[in-house]
């Protein structure tokens, strides 16, 4: 009997004109794992405060990193999938769905329905909730409504296995620079408290225990010490931020851009971003940092921002999915 593998990432919308995004971004800002308000505040704020303004801004951004085959993320996804179907073999059936937009959750799930075991694993290294655990939650919610349960076995996160590490070292590798910034997608502060955080560390996190295991500030300081300890690089040549919060509410500090303005007060010049909380090439890396982070660096120093591309569908990575597959 074949065992199934399914990936599930963000997702992207069908293209970036300004409907296809106003579509997707209602899908993605209804969830309520993203903003975890009670319901008729959250349709107050994302129909009235949010999707009149915010799609034809996120277009024009989709629109500077749309590539004639489309959407990168989707894309390098399939690219990740297709690998790890070549090295699996015939003995497993991967399928990739999107917790928002196409391929959906349930037209990935469907080729997996009679099959005895499924593994399910969210391409985001760190948990959070609001990807993680929706992305789990979706993806059981469509599971649990089959006449016949199959095994399931979810990977939770992946930030802490080697060959993660080795690939992320490995792409920093080509990238020399005197100084690094590790740049993590960030959270709302509250959403660590739900977590179980009892305090919001600063200005890093105490080193992964049991106490903060679930903790996502802390599994993304975690991930910085261990590619930095593959690296050799000790605390004068790296730094650590959180970049893409959106609205008023405080999220998880220090900020990307704030950090940016720093790094240049302080005298660096030669200076590579990384962002090891994104699998592959996105939005958040290809034109929050690529671009608009490109161009604040430039006004800031005069220099280039040194942009080390996410692992995408690099072999470490594919061997760690293969194992976690297994």
């Amino acid at each position: 009997m074949k065992k199934g593998v399914l990936l599930t990432n963000l997702g992207t919308p069908a293209s970036d004109s300004i409907s296809d995004v106003r579509r997707y971004l209602r899908e993605f800002l209804h969830d309520k794992r993203v903003i975890d308000l009670p319901v008729v505040l959250r349709t107050i704020l994302v129909e009235c405060f949010i999707l009149p303004f915010r799609p034809k801004k996120s277009a024009h951004a989709y629109q500077s990193i749309w590539g004639e085959d489309g959407s990168p993320l989707l894309r390098i996804s399939e690219r990740i999938a297709q690998k790890l179907q070549q090295k699996l073999g015939e003995d497993y059936v991967v399928s990739l769905g999107m917790r928002y937009g196409s391929p959906s959750l349930k037209t990935a799930l469907d080729p997996l329905k009679d099959l005895r075991e499924i593994t399910i694993i969210p391409l985001f290294p760190e948990y959070s909730s609001a990807a993680t655990g929706s992305a789990i939650e979706a993806a059981l919610d469509h599971i649990m409504s089959w006449q016949i349960i199959p095994e399931l076995t979810v990977i939770r996160d992946f930030y802490q296995y080697n060959e993660f590490i080795e690939a992320y070292a490995d792409q920093i590798r080509k990238t020399p620079a005197s100084y690094y910034l590790f740049s993590y997608h960030g959270l709302p502060e509250r959403q660590l408290i739900k977590g179980g955080c009892t305090e919001i560390c600063n200005p890093v996190c105490k080193p992964v225990n049991k106490e903060n295991h679930f903790c996502y500030r802390a599994q993304c300081y975690e991930t910085t010490r261990l590619i930095t300890e593959k690296l050799g690089l000790n605390e004068s040549q790296y730094t650590q931020s959180f970049q893409s919060r959106l609205g008023k509410t405080p999220w998880i500090r220090p900020y990307t851009d704030e950090m940016l303005t720093r790094l240049a007060s302080d005298g660096i010049t030669d200076l590579a971003i990384v962002c090891p909380s994104f699998v592959a090439d996105c939005l958040e890396t290809l034109e929050e940092i690529g671009i608009q982070a490109q161009r604040q660096w430039h006004q800031l120093t005069g220099q280039q921002l040194k942009v080390i591309p996410c692992i995408n569908d690099h072999d470490q990575f594919i061997d760690l999915l293969v194992n976690l597959s297994r």
